[in-house]
């Protein structure tokens, strides 16, 4: 008895000593794992292969979704609070963007993993067809600001374009490799203990994205040269066309953003094109309506062909990471086309 009475005060001298070294909740963030939010499946899967597990990732924006027109819900005005990171296609992609972040207080904490491409620039679409041209300072802007490119706001004539430039740098691996170093980059500065871990995957993962740049050029050498021109059913496809020898003879909506409305005339030129340079088929995304794509394939008699543009497939479908989402792009274009 006289033992255990002497034990008693040691183990809750041990407790107390416990106690203290046990981190304050104000301690906690510097030891848990970054919370890093990224914006598509498509940004989420690269911040996946250059993070590996030394972040806790989400992705906001479900399979299956278009940047262009998703509408956040207030779960993820808080899903943006919460987090360290958020990595950002940018470049006006995300035209929900703006609005959330100011919601959320989130704006310092955003990266856009397309900053330094130089983005390729098109003509604005309207009803009325006026044109406008951005310029290169507005191109090299990180993300969509009021000056760049106003998220959530629009002219009531369906005015879509995008002031920075074209956001769909994610069609040509070479740019991804630079949303890579972007993202290396900012875990690094953000998390300098697992810094090194970030750069050799990134050094990794740049690796495989040079391999699938090499296999798309023998893809492509495929088909004939006189049958490398695409119709798509809005204008993404640019940067993918550019790198690897393709003409965009146009697009149904005539327009970086899905949530453009084309006009009659438009429509008829573009199936006077598909006619006269005979197409072979027009592409339409996953996350895109099909309808006006679908009647222009009847009334030209051309094939419809599937493919995953603004967003990856389910984890057990044929495009779940970005590495299978282009392969499975490009032998579906392959295909079509040779």
């Amino acid at each position: 008895m006289m033992l255990i009475r002497r034990l008693i005060p040691f183990w809750l001298l041990l407790a107390m000593l416990a106690a203290c070294a046990s981190p304050t909740p104000t301690a906690a963030p510097q030891s848990r794992k970054l919370r890093v939010l990224a914006t598509t499946t498509i940004v989420g899967d690269v911040v996946r292969n250059v993070a590996g597990d030394a972040v806790e990732l989400s992705v906001l924006l479900p399979v299956g979704a278009d940047p262009h027109s998703f509408t956040p819900t207030p779960q993820d005005v808080a899903k943006v609070s919460e987090a360290d990171l958020v990595f950002a296609n940018g470049a006006g992609l995300e035209e929900f963007l703006q609005a959330l972040l100011e919601n959320a207080g989130a704006a310092d904490k955003t990266v856009a993993v397309s900053q330094g491409i130089s983005l390729l620039q098109g003509e604005a679409h309207s009803h009325s067809a006026e044109e406008e041209h951005a310029t290169e300072e507005q191109a090299q802007q990180p993300m969509p600001t009021t000056e760049t490119s106003d998220a959530g706001e629009h002219d009531h004539d369906h005015e879509h374009e995008h002031a920075a430039g074209d956001p769909h740098t994610w069609f040509d691996p070479n740019l991804v490799m630079i949303w890579v170093q972007n993202i290396a980059t900012t875990l690094s500065e953000k998390d300098p203990q697992n810094a090194s871990s970030y750069q050799k995957n990134a050094e990794a993962y740049t690796a495989q994205l040079r391999e699938l740049d090499q296999w798309i050029r023998q893809q492509v050498e495929t088909i004939p040269a006189e049958n490398r021109l695409l119709v798509t059913d809005h204008k993404s496809f640019a940067y993918f066309a550019e790198r690897y020898g393709f003409t965009q003879v146009g697009a149904v909506l005539p327009s970086f953003s899905t949530l453009a409305e084309p006009s009659a005339q438009e429509l008829a030129a573009l199936e006077d094109a598909i006619r006269q340079l005979g197409v072979k088929a027009i592409f339409v995304g996953t996350t895109v309506n099909p309808n006006l794509a679908q009647r222009i394939a009847q009334d030209t008699g051309v094939q419809l062909v599937t493919l995953y543009t603004g967003s990856l497939s389910e984890a057990d479908g044929p495009a779940n990471t970005y590495l299978n989402f282009m392969r499975y792009n490009v032998n579906a274009i392959v295909e079509a086309l040779k």
